[in-house]
């Protein structure tokens, strides 16, 4: 348990404690690649609206009761740590990168999206055969987008995507980057391809063959996109790294189950000492893992740059998760890899943590660069 977490924190933990046993535990719905089903879904959201979770990810102006980063850390950890699905559907849709949006952005896209009418998805990674990044170019008041995002995540599914592109005026002079809305039904948008990753995450591989879009499509000002992109994805790094210390949580529990009853042998396993130097290990690095995590959170409050150390937490909890989870399959054994096994679940639902919002070596070339190039970052 995190230390000098306020009253107020300590009765919500216990409110959200009481919610995973009365409501999410009861309802048998194991980890699998397909959706919730919709009447599973309603009722989680029903609960959790009861509950007063729900409004915690969303803006006062839209009727929400936005929690803070500390709290909604300390709650994503914990609903990891219950080891189910369901709590994918606890908390309400955010603003996500539309946060900031006005106009028509805000009446035709963000508020659809806060009253659950709409769904979007976040277009970054580009085609690794693409001969140029995905750009658009200025033709009056419209931007003709051309380009290909790789790995959209619930691309197949979405009515929009906010995708990063380059921008040049109509004399080919670059003017920097943008987040743009795009629909994906407008006329030059063609999803090419459908796939799922091996944790059961549904993504799509979407091109863009000059797609007109309304100028008032982009989020905020042109020369921002970067920026308002890795903002984007600093917010869920840090989601990643609370999923990442949550699972944790649960194989440690089920570790300790797991070496105290009674075995074959005719006494635990638990009480072998090899096995319990390997437990230690788990759990000392578990014990790190939750330290940084915590920190950071309180870090992202205090609006300081939090680049470095986002990062650095979610490199170091993703690949705690990983270590801990690999051991927990060695220690349990093979009967563990067999499919349908809850640590042969979570070992396909680590694996995915290190390389999602940015891969964990690609993060520590960037932390490399804030710290000698720039003198960025703290210990």
């Amino acid at each position: 348990m995190p230390d000098q977490l306020s009253d107020e924190m300590l009765s919500q933990r216990q409110n959200a404690e009481a919610f995973i046993s009365e409501v999410i535990r009861p309802i048998k719905f194991e980890h699998s690649s397909h959706a919730i089903p919709d009447d599973l879904r309603d009722r989680v959201i029903a609960a959790s609206k009861s509950y007063g979770f729900y409004y915690k990810t969303q803006p006062t102006e839209f009727g929400g009761n936005p929690a803070s980063v500390l709290e909604l850390t300390m709650l994503r950890e914990l609903w990891s740590s219950a080891n189910s699905q369901l709590t994918d559907c606890i908390f309400g849709p955010g603003p996500g990168i539309l946060h900031s949006a006005r106009g028509l952005l805000k009446t035709d896209y963000l508020d659809p999206v806060m009253r659950g009418e709409k769904r979007g998805a976040f277009g970054f990674t580009e085609s690794d055969t693409a001969k140029r990044p995905t750009w658009g170019s200025i033709e009056g008041q419209s931007i003709v987008v051309s380009g290909q995002k790789s790995y959209v995540t619930g691309g197949a599914t979405a009515d929009f995507v906010s995708t990063l592109i380059n921008i040049e005026d109509s004399n080919g002079s670059k003017l920097g980057t943008a987040m743009v809305v795009i629909d994906l039904n407008a006329e030059g948008v063609v999803i090419e391809r459908e796939f799922s990753s091996m944790e059961g995450s549904g993504h799509a591989s979407i091109s863009f063959n000059a797609v007109s879009i309304p100028i008032s499509n982009v989020i905020g000002e042109i020369g921002e996109g970067l920026p308002r992109a890795l903002e984007n994805i600093g917010n869920v790094r840090l989601m990643v790294s609370a999923r990442a210390t949550g699972m944790c949580i649960w194989v440690i529990d089920f570790v300790r189950r797991y070496l105290l009853a009674p075995h074959r042998t005719g006494t635990s396993l638990g009480e072998r000492e090899g096995v319990r130097l390997r437990y230690a290990d788990m759990r000392i690095e578990v014990y790190a893992a939750r330290s940084a995590l915590y920190r950071t959170a309180r870090l992202a409050e205090s609006e300081e740059n939090d680049v470095n150390e986002t990062s650095s937490t979610k490199i170091f909890c993703t690949e705690v998760a990983g270590r801990v989870v690999d051991m927990a399959v060695q220690l349990v054994g093979g009967q563990s890899l067999v499919q349908g096994h809850v640590l042969e679940n979570a070992y396909r639902q680590v694996r995915s943590l290190r390389l999602m919002e940015g891969a964990n070596d690609i993060l520590r070339i960037n932390l490399a660069k804030g710290s000698l190039d720039l003198s960025k970052g703290r210990l």
